[in-house]
């Protein structure tokens, strides 16, 4: 993965049903084995083709690599957004609305396992990945699903429902994220280890009112205060 050149070409023109099998296989090579350990063989006999279709396709393990990683981390963004989407666009009743949202924010674990996984393998080979890997794969997913919630979390804020200083709405959905699901990801390791829906529920609970300890309005007191 010598250049960032190579990083942003795209996979030749087939069938997509073709391309897709190919790219869903090397998800699987790549969240099994890990960049050092895969190659261009193993993709193809996972996806029951020979090495010169996945090539013709993926010019090499790189794109191969790189492809794989932005589709599917694309996929993950691009649900995260549909649940801010459905959660945030309106709420009732703040807590309860934030925790429901909280635990949905989880749901993605659970169904893109490969692509967990993948994240795992990424996480264990840093070291050996250029660091343009990591600029991609972030710049991909995981800020750009911090950017929607912080666009969801600024509305709320000019609608009263949080108290958000101008130009913090960014800060705001980072620590939201480090209270309600950092914890999790790392005490799962991605998912791998299974942790309790009563823990995970607990965990999201304790984070949304501490995030809301800093972010809840004056005129909107706690239901512990108002009880």
């Amino acid at each position: 993965m010598a250049t960032q050149e190579a990083t942003i070409q795209v996979p030749h023109a087939g069938p997509a049903h073709e391309r897709r099998a190919i790219a869903r296989s090397a998800l699987r090579v790549f969240a099994r084995e890990g960049w050092q350990r895969s190659d261009t063989e193993a993709v193809a006999a996972e996806a029951g083709v020979d090495a010169s279709t996945v090539r013709r396709y993926y010019k090499d393990k790189e794109q191969l690599f790189l492809g794989v990683l932005l589709e599917s981390t694309a996929s993950v963004s691009a649900a995260l957004t549909a649940i801010a989407e459905r959660h945030l666009t309106r709420i009732t009743d703040l807590e309860p609305d934030l925790i429901a949202f909280g635990l949905a924010w989880q749901s993605p674990i659970a169904d893109y396992p490969d692509h967990f996984a993948l994240v795992r393998r990424i996480s264990a080979e840093v070291s050996v990945l250029p660091q343009i890997v990591m600029e991609i794969w972030q710049n991909a997913g995981p800020r750009p699903a911090r950017r929607e919630l912080a666009r969801h979390l600024q509305r709320l804020s000019e609608e009263g429902v949080l108290a958000i200083e101008d130009g913090d709405a960014d800060l705001a959905a980072g620590r939201f994220i480090l209270l309600t699901s950092t914890g999790i990801v790392q005490r799962t390791f991605h998912g791998t280890v299974p942790l309790g829906d009563r823990e995970i529920e607990q965990h999201i609970t304790d984070g949304v009112r501490d995030f809301l300890s800093l972010y809840r309005p004056a005129d909107r007191p706690s239901p512990d205060a108002s009880a």
